[in-house]
């Protein structure tokens, strides 16, 4: 039930996306970098929502303050609704049927 995420906080230059990318590696997930630009907008980020949670891959946005302040709004709702999706699902009586033996985190095939 500890799948929330974070965010790593520091200057620049201090290796926060090299860090979250090793640290996916290890743990054997796949993990996308996304250079953030004002010309994202509530769509884009939902496509790429949409992708992360479709493979199980972990997203790593640089440069995340480059987004406009209207856009944040939305993706912070975004972002709460996979996070209630992740832990409702995680509780196995919450499931399809067919999905409720299998394991929390088992992406479905």
């Amino acid at each position: 039930r500890l799948c929330w995420g974070g965010p790593p906080a520091g200057p620049a230059g201090t290796g926060k996306t090299e860090t979250t990318k090793d640290l996916a590696r290890a743990l054997g997930l796949p993990c996308y970098v996304f250079n953030c630009s004002d010309q994202m907008n509530y769509q884009t980020m939902a496509d790429i929502f949409k992708g992360l949670a479709q493979v199980g891959a972990w997203g790593c946005f640089d440069e995340f303050n480059r987004i406009m302040i209207e856009v944040l709004s939305v993706v912070a709702s975004q972002v709460k609704y996979v996070l209630d999706a992740v832990v409702n699902f995680s509780v196995p009586g919450n499931r399809e049927k067919k999905y409720a033996n299998l394991p929390a985190g088992t992406p479905p095939t």
